[in-house]
């Protein structure tokens, strides 16, 4: 196997190439710190490279394969985590310049989770400023290019995970999605993205994120790596505010589980923001066609969205004045967001008419399995390409870009972006199969039915080659 061909091998694959002795952790780790010297200039995934401690890492985990034949699920395989999560011993900028120096204490609980399952860390992804956008362009910072089209972007705020990934920078990667923040970079980028359930993964140490929007989940090239991930991720921390018992069986073994006929509902159109874009709404249609020819039941439907898109903007404007950090050292809109926060009082308010809302989006659930959306509502923009509009303008054609993915933070159920096709920019596009709360299950066995019939991590990158 060629240098190329293992740095695009599944993650999976990796852990048990190391263990049948063909490849060695540190070999691995070697061939992705190459490749992000080579590449990474021009896609600017990573924030910060942890060359030193992950070679230091797969060298004593090179040396224990001689003396053990237990090893957990992922040993010696390389990883890359989201430069929102603490790491302990490296920056944890949150894509603030200022924070450049600020060095983590602790590992996140899921961190420790990825760890205890023996991946090696790679490095820390470029995220947007505060997470707070679905492109990655933070100041001070190179700007996270597509690795399938460099004049546009990776996404957000997942954007440098997703083109680490993409790009053959690593092989699996960690995300989080308070508002497609891991969809949307999939869809940009081609790869399987997982937003779990409310409560499937912990956010320990620390509390919860903007009354449960936000989820940490996996990133990878296929179905079967992001759910073993999930499996890794996932499970209870002491003082977690809400929970959910560990699947059985595992997230994996979903990926091969022969599915009965599910109920389907499709949409093309998201109220009220009206219809996707054209090559957008084929890729769901390509889709019903196929689940059809499965045998499922699949119909026209959606859930009423309807008066959402206020309260969930208030929730989501709110992080900035969370995070603590002086609005002065901020990009323009960010110090915009926080100007437009408001009050406690208009923060709880809108939390209770957000969660008045999801009621009625998961009651759309109890005579549906799965709903099949358009991942975002039109293909991937180009890097820098709102970067002279308003505040208020660019928050407008953020919402309409991103709407199929909001509703089910607010109602806290699983989703999971798959890619489709390519759209005449040769920018991957894609579909999200949103399930009913907690059945991550469902949506990842189906989605390993439909990219069994796709088979596009095949593909890779012309630069990544």
């Amino acid at each position: 196997m060629n240098k190329t061909d293992l740095a695009f091998t599944s993650a999976l694959e990796q852990a048990q190439l190391i263990r049948s002795g063909e490849v060695s952790p540190l070999e691995l780790v070697e061939l992705y710190l190459e490749r992000i010297q080579q590449l990474d200039g021009q896609i600017g995934s990573y924030f910060t490279v942890m060359a030193e401690s992950a070679i230091a890492d797969a060298k004593a985990k090179t040396e224990l394969l001689s003396r053990s034949d237990e090893f957990p699920p992922f040993f010696g395989v390389p990883i890359a985590i989201k430069d929102l999560n603490a790491v302990a011993g490296v920056p944890c900028t949150y894509g603030v310049p200022v924070l450049k120096n600020e060095i983590a204490t602790y590992d996140d609980g899921v961190v420790t989770r990825i760890r205890h399952a023996g991946f090696t860390i790679i490095g820390k992804t470029a995220t947007s400023e505060l997470g707070s956008f679905p492109y990655t362009e933070p100041a001070g910072f190179l700007p996270t290019r597509n690795p399938w089209n460099l004049d546009r972007t990776a996404g957000g705020s997942s954007g440098g995970s997703a083109a680490a990934v993409a790009a053959g920078l690593c092989a699996i990667a960690q995300g989080s999605d308070a508002g497609g923040s891991i969809r949307g970079p999939a869809f940009c980028c081609g790869l399987v993205g997982i937003k779990p359930s409310r409560g499937r993964v912990s956010w320990a140490p620390v509390g919860d994120r903007l009354s449960g929007l936000s989820s940490n989940g996996p990133m990878a090239r296929t179905v079967a790596d992001a759910a073993a991930l999930l499996d890794v991720m996932s499970g209870y921390i002491t003082g977690d505010p809400y929970w959910l018992p560990d699947p059985e069986p595992s997230f994996l073994a979903a990926t091969t589980q022969q599915l009965g006929r599910l109920r389907i509902a499709f949409t093309t159109a998201i109220p009220p923001i009206g219809e996707a874009d054209p090559i957008c709404q084929q890729a769901v249609r390509d889709t019903v066609k196929k689940l059809q020819t499965m045998g499922h039941i699949v119909e026209p439907g959606c859930p009423d969205f309807n008066g959402l898109i206020e309260p969930f903007t208030r929730i989501w404007q709110s992080a900035v004045g969370a995070s603590g950090i002086p609005p002065e050292v901020l990009q323009p809109l960010n110090q915009w967001l926080f100007a437009q926060s408001g009050t406690a009082g208009d923060y709880l308010r809108a939390v209770a008419q957000m969660q008045a809302i999801a009621r009625q989006i998961v009651a759309f659930f109890d005579s549906v399995d799965v709903l099949i959306a358009p991942t975002y509502m039109h293909p991937t923009i180009s890097v820098g390409e709102w970067a002279n509009l308003s505040p208020e303008e660019t928050l407008q054609r953020m919402i309409n870009w991103i709407a199929p993915c909001p509703p089910f933070n607010a109602s806290g159920q699983p989703a999971i972006a798959l890619p489709t096709g390519f759209d005449r920019n040769g920018v991957p596009i894609g579909i999200q199969l949103v399930g009913r709360p907690a059945a991550e299950s469902t949506v990842i066995a189906l989605a390993a039915q439909l990219e069994a019939t796709i088979e596009l991590s095949q593909y890779r990158p012309a630069i990544a080659v």
